[in-house]
């Protein structure tokens, strides 16, 4: 409903009331509706879901465009990045936000800092989704009230023509929800467990659920040793908890992403259930290393013994009772992990890799794509890895594989900032900036996030600020290093009291009192000096 349209039918109801709502302004009443548009998690969730399947099929028909997001860790952080994209780009279009389970351990555990294992409450997940949202909506808000704002200034002025310009950018006014790609690590427990959470972010605005197949009480950074895959059948039913959860609440359009640790975990927790020959399980268990039993005297006491191959073998089992799988099977374990996962009700795939390497990711998806054509990727543009140091040992490769001459290079130390300016160094840096867009049309890649970028630019911010604000800068170092930058950058921020809702809490107060609303935005408001 338009603007006008809802003046409209809110006056009808005010007159309704016989008097009773005298004082309530349809005007006002109006204006508060169109700065709070979406009312409830559900009603995010299933606004968003729709967008993520209008990308989804946009990059099916063209490479060219993919999603991107960047993973945030407080409300307030997730409401400046998408401030930023609608004024340095004009829309939030194929912008998303990620929720990631590492900074939810680190940052958000009443625990305090934690390591990526799970050990959170598990509502924090759900917690901070619904934060991100309201801070979300309140960015709505704070645009839409500036508009109405003008819109007022206008009509007093009697320019008719900047009023109805003003009214079709109310209309048209683009939201700053955006789809949230949310991590629920391995499920939290079983597959009940998984349901429930599942449910919780879902009512508090997810529309995508990130899912991978770690063990969930062994559950290791996807970046760090030690992790532990759980056999398809676990998984596809952690698959099947969050789809149900999906439609219990009516987001019949949520999508999962199935991630796969297989390539950095060399280790099982189970045995596959299997009842014939190249079935799902028989499948699982022909990655499992062991050695083949010639007789029954090769059998020793608390040995595990499965068929494989039509022979007996005795599986390799450690102390911790884990099972082993068998070097080099990485990436056949990850392509039948994707198939299975993507014909059994996930929308789309993670594979964690060691590397940011098109060609490793294409190799793998080119595989998956013959049995399932329109297989896409979320990939994690991780901050594990060291990007110029990868970047450049590509370029170092690249150029012996051609016979150019290296010798002027030390592989082992490219990192070194003598490299900067160097060919060498230059290619890698173009090679490092055209990676998403060399990764979503080579590699099958629909979404490039970082997971956690935001926990490193705050540190990095606060470092400059503290370094010179504590030393010989003094005051300077504020001044000239963040609030002069804000003022010419144009950072909604410089003018804190606006950002954090005085305005709008002013314009209640007026909508509420009338002419006897004491007001905090008046002469003597701080705030003024920043025009």
């Amino acid at each position: 409903m338009s603007y006008k349209d809802d003046i409209k039918a809110l006056a009808q109801l005010r007159e309704a009331q016989q008097g009773k709502w005298a004082s309530i302004s349809p005007e006002n009443a109006a204006r508060m509706r169109a700065q709070n548009r979406f009312k409830t998690g559900l009603d995010i969730a299933k606004y968003t879901a729709k967008i993520m399947r209008e990308d989804m099929a946009a990059y099916d028909a063209d490479s060219s465009q993919y999603t991107q997001s960047l993973g945030c860790w407080h409300g307030f952080i997730g409401q400046q990045k998408l401030i930023s994209i609608k004024k340095h780009f004009g829309t939030t279009k194929r912008r998303y936000l990620y929720l990631s389970g590492w900074m939810v351990a680190a940052l958000r555990s009443e625990f305090g800092p934690l390591p990526d294992q799970s050990m959170h409450e598990k509502t924090s997940v759900a917690g901070l989704i619904e934060e991100l949202y309201t801070f979300l909506r309140q960015a709505d808000a704070w645009e839409l009230n500036h508009l109405f704002r003008d819109l007022e200034a206008a009509q007093k002025a009697g320019d008719k023509a900047k009023a109805e310009e003003l009214i079709a950018k109310i209309d048209n006014h683009e939201t700053h929800v955006v789809p949230i790609i949310a991590d629920i690590d391995a499920g939290f427990g079983n597959a009940e467990a998984t349901y429930l959470l599942a449910k919780k972010m879902i009512e508090a605005g997810a529309c995508c659920i990130q899912l991978e197949n770690q063990v969930s009480d062994e559950k290791q950074c996807g970046h760090q040793d030690g992790k532990v895959t759980v056999p398809h059948e676990d998984f596809l039913a952690k698959i099947n908890a969050v789809r149900y959860a999906f439609l219990e609440l009516g987001v019949d359009d949520g999508v999962i992403v199935a991630r796969t640790d297989s390539l950095g975990a060399g280790l099982t927790q189970k045995i596959a259930v299997t009842k014939e020959p190249g079935d799902l399980g028989d499948q699982y268990n022909s990655f499992l290393d062991g050695d083949v039993i010639e007789s029954a005297t090769d059998i020793d006491n608390g040995d595990v013994v499965i068929k494989q191959n039509g022979k007996l073998v005795k599986v390799k089992r450690l102390a911790s009772g884990l099972y082993q799988f068998k070097p080099g099977t990485g990436e056949d374990r990850v392509v039948l992990d994707c198939i299975t996962s993507l014909q059994n009700g996930a929308d789309l795939l993670w594979i964690e890799t060691e590397k940011p390497h098109v060609g490793q990711i294409k190799g793998m998806v080119d595989r998956i794509r013959q049995v399932v054509p329109d297989a896409k990727l979320v990939y994690n543009n991780s901050p594990s890895f060291n990007w110029t140091l990868n970047f450049r040992q590509q370029v170092f490769d690249a150029w012996e594989k051609e016979g150019k001459d290296v010798s002027a290079y030390d592989r082992a130390n490219l990192m070194s900032a003598e490299y900067d300016n160097t060919e060498l160094g230059k290619l890698a840096d173009e090679w490092t900036q055209n990676f998403q867009r060399d990764a979503a049309r080579e590699a099958g890649i629909f979404h490039h996030l970082i997971t956690l970028p935001t926990y490193h630019t705050a540190a990095l911010s606060t470092d400059n600020l503290a370094k010179g604000y504590f030393g010989a800068e003094g005051m300077l170092a504020y001044v000239a290093g963040v609030q002069r930058r804000e003022i010419r950058e144009g950072i909604a921020t410089v003018k804190h009291q606006d950002m954090a809702g005085s305005n709008i809490g002013d314009d209640h107060k007026e909508f509420f009192h009338g002419e006897a609303a004491l007001k905090a935005g008046g002469k003597d408001n701080t705030m003024n000096q920043f025009g």
